[in-house]
């Protein structure tokens, strides 16, 4: 890495060791913690999912007005540090969950630290254009995709498991909520201290207003250009799969009377495959072009989808969390770098990224939602024809349809995909 990147293009891939510690610990340890809070796994399920679809909408309809804020001189870094504290104050306040544990307090700091993460993330996004050229995003995106799996999520993780195995469970939650508050505010210093806004909108009277006034430009011009508008579209649908799936698989895997050790050690094993395979990406990214290496995560997810449905032993979880392993890092790394070499003026960079997020987030509130009603409706029609039976089994028969409802999502975004490198091989004259 020494030789390989710029100060700046280093600072900012250490955002992702940062950040990414709250993708293992709050999103998939927590939902495990909460989860055995309740006998009815299927309702809890279906409540993890409104309320993780909840805080998703509500960066989403903020989105493009806090891009468009975000593009004027001095204002990037400040709301980027305003929502890297929510979320590190959130985590922080979790410490002292496993010790009086009140599922409504649960939700509430889980929702209030999906906010500061979400939020962050558009400025974060933000500034790739800023630290690194044309040429380099997609290998940058995917080195600081590959730091959050190896470094952000697997350290932390393996801190978790270490205490989990030694100490009381409610003393291993309390220092894992801690560490991640800590680790995601340290590890943000690099990013404060070396990443500028160098592209901005000079700062004015009547910025706010001016603001709603550039939002509405920036939406025509996405509007207008059918190349960036196809490819949202299809994010919109493949990446909300992708996320359903990282929201949703260790409850899916309580369900499914998975053990949590067991769902545990394969969520670290995800984070160690991860790594090299968000490099590989954007590797062969360079040789075969990020729009082919993209299509092939997508498809890789679609099997996973179904092969979710037909989890019925342990080593069938792992198995499946191997695969998301292969693609998950891939996935989102090139759909942010491919996005940010279609931004016609770097200095508006912010403003493509807040209906980047926009698609993004309004995209995790289909997916949530989609997979607890569809495990509900089948929990009622196989309650109706099975007369008596208990309300695990129940569980463990219904819940794979929630998974299973997914492909559905990436069914319908690779069609979309395929219309947008369509579109774009015709506009750029390629056979």
């Amino acid at each position: 890495m020494k030789d390989k990147f710029t100060k700046e293009e280093k600072s900012w891939m250490m955002y992702d060791w940062a950040n990414s510690v709250h993708s293992i610990v709050v999103v998939t340890v927590l939902p495990i913690f909460f989860m055995s809070l309740f006998e009815n796994n299927t309702g809890a399920m279906a409540t993890w999912g409104s309320v993780t679809s909840a805080s998703k909408f509500l960066v989403a309809i903020l989105a493009p007005l806090l891009g468009t804020l975000g593009d004027f001189k001095n204002m990037k870094k400040r709301l980027f540090v305003f929502f890297v504290a929510i979320g590190v104050m959130s985590c922080l306040a979790m410490t002292g969950m496993p010790f009086a544990p009140k599922w409504q307090v649960i939700l509430t700091l889980y929702a209030l630290s999906n906010f500061g993460f979400a939020g962050a993330n558009i400025f974060y996004d933000g500034f790739l254009p800023e630290v690194t050229t044309h040429e380099r995003m997609d290998k940058v995106s995917a080195w600081g995709f590959g730091l959050g799996y190896i470094g952000g999520s697997t350290i932390p993780f393996v801190i978790f498991l270490i205490l989990y195995m030694l100490v009381p469970v409610s003393i291993a939650m309390a220092v894992a909520f801690g560490l991640t508050g800590v680790w995601w505010a340290v590890f943000t210093i690099p990013m404060l201290k070396n990443v500028k806004q160098k592209h901005y909108i000079e700062t004015k009277k009547g910025m706010f207003g001016d603001s709603f006034r550039q939002m509405a430009k920036t939406a025509k011009d996405i509007f207008k250009n059918k190349v960036m508008f196809l490819f949202l579209i299809a994010y919109f649908f493949y990446i909300d799969g992708v996320n359903t799936i990282i929201y949703m698989s260790t409850v899916y895997g309580s369900a499914l009377q998975i053990d949590s050790t067991q769902m545990m050690l394969a969520l670290l094993m995800v984070q160690v495959l991860a790594f090299p395979f968000a490099i590989l990406y954007g590797t062969l990214a360079k040789k075969f072009g990020g729009q082919v290496m993209l299509a092939i995560g997508i498809f890789v997810y679609m099997g996973i989808c179904i092969m979710g449905f037909n989890v019925t032993k342990n080593w069938h979880f792992w198995v499946i969390a191997a695969l998301v392993a292969t693609s998950q890092g891939g996935i989102q790394a090139l759909s942010r770098s491919i996005f940010g070499k279609m931004i016609p003026d770097i200095k508006r960079s912010n403003e493509f990224f807040g209906f980047f997020e926009v698609f993004g987030k309004f995209s995790a509130i289909m997916g949530p939602w989609l997979f607890g009603f569809a495990g509900i409706q089948a929990a009622k029609i196989i309650a109706k024809n099975n007369p008596g039976i208990t309300q695990s089994a129940l569980d463990k028969a219904a819940s794979p349809y929630g998974v299973l409802s997914v492909l559905i999502i990436f069914i319908i975004g690779s069609g979309f995909y395929i219309a947008y490198w369509m579109t774009y091989r015709k506009q750029n004259k390629i056979n």
